[in-house]
């Protein structure tokens, strides 16, 4: 990471060490504390205050914007491991396995409502069109779960339908991040939309990165157990790719392990992985993330600042595509 990432990425952990602090019952707010504790990337917060610096403005006036930004990405994954029942959450237990399911639940609802609070911070002139955003990107993201639980129950989800369905689950929140940065620092509309735009696929290209990482990447540098989505039969890119690709025997044998109700984890991880690998799928899927990534770059391009002042973004973004976790 540059010096200047590395420096807003410490702000944002200092504010957050002081989110809910001192607020009564423990019960509630140890939890939100503790998920905020467990640290992360901080990609979308980031995001938001290079939005604001890309246009050389002060950036402590969007700094609440990225803390909302960062704490309501934190209660959707609260939410999201709790419907998954994932057991791992960046290395350490989840909420609902080190409490219980209620308290995840409740726990996670006092996150949103503390996300918008610091969303509603941003200087009066800005807040009607950031709230508005903010809104449909957390509807979105609602959206994008359901069709994610959805899929769950369905063995014909095609590829454009897992794309739309990590474009509001996962990627609006990148592009928003961008998006709101813009608002804040007077950029014109089709600038905050270009950055939105970045954001969007930038979003795309790092979720099937996270996909493939999930099934090739290395358990202890990834943070959590590694081939979770094939446990949990989750229709990722890959797998949908299989069940579409796949001859007889290699379907058969993907139907076996996914009507299995019980087996060995290891075993069936090794398994399905197997015909990933005779279907050549991690470079298709490689494939796929460099097309993303080269599109978010495409739309940075034509936002109308010095190009200098864009590297940092463009650093970034390489730091996330070629990372291992």
């Amino acid at each position: 990471m540059t010096e200047k990432v590395t420096f807003f990425r410490e702000k944002i952990d200092e504010e957050l060490s002081k989110v809910m602090k001192g607020f009564q019952p423990e019960t509630l707010f140890e939890p939100p504390r503790y998920v905020l504790s467990l640290g992360g990337k901080r990609i979308r917060p980031v995001l938001t205050l290079m939005a604001v610096d890309l246009y050389g403005k002060e950036v402590e006036t969007a700094v609440n914007a990225a803390l909302g930004i960062e704490i309501f990405h934190n209660f959707s994954l609260l939410h999201d491991d709790l419907m998954d029942n994932a057991d791992v959450r960046r290395g350490s237990a989840t909420v609902h396995k080190k409490w219980n399911a209620n308290t995840a639940i409740l726990s996670g609802d006092a996150m949103v409502i503390e996300a918008y609070k610091y969303i509603a911070q941003v200087p009066q002139k800005y807040l009607t069109e950031v709230l508005e955003l903010f809104s449909d990107t957390a509807m979105d993201i609602c959206v994008g779960q359901q069709y994610d639980m959805d899929f769950e129950h369905r063995s014909d989800v095609n590829e454009a339908e897992y794309i739309e369905m990590i474009l509001k689950k996962t990627a609006v929140l990148t592009g928003c991040s961008l998006k709101m940065g813009a608002i804040l620092a007077d950029a014109d509309k089709r600038d905050a939309e270009a950055l939105y735009q970045f954001g969007l696929n930038l979003g795309l290209a790092f979720q099937l990165k996270d996909d493939l990482l999930d099934v090739y990447g290395d358990q202890k540098s990834f943070g959590k157990k590694i081939g979770g989505d094939i446990i949990s039969n989750k229709k990722t890119y890959l797998l949908i790719k299989a069940l579409k690709n796949s001859n007889p025997d290699q379907r058969k044998e993907l139907d076996k392990w996914l009507s299995a109700k019980q087996y060995e984890t290891d075993e069936k991880v090794e398994a399905v992985k197997k015909i990933y690998d005779e279907l050549k799928l991690k470079v298709i899927s490689e494939n796929l993330i460099e097309k993303y990534y080269l599109a978010s770059l495409d739309c940075l391009s034509s936002v109308n600042v010095a190009d200098d002042r864009k590297l940092e973004l463009i650093k970034l973004s390489e730091n996330l595509m070629y990372r291992e976790r």
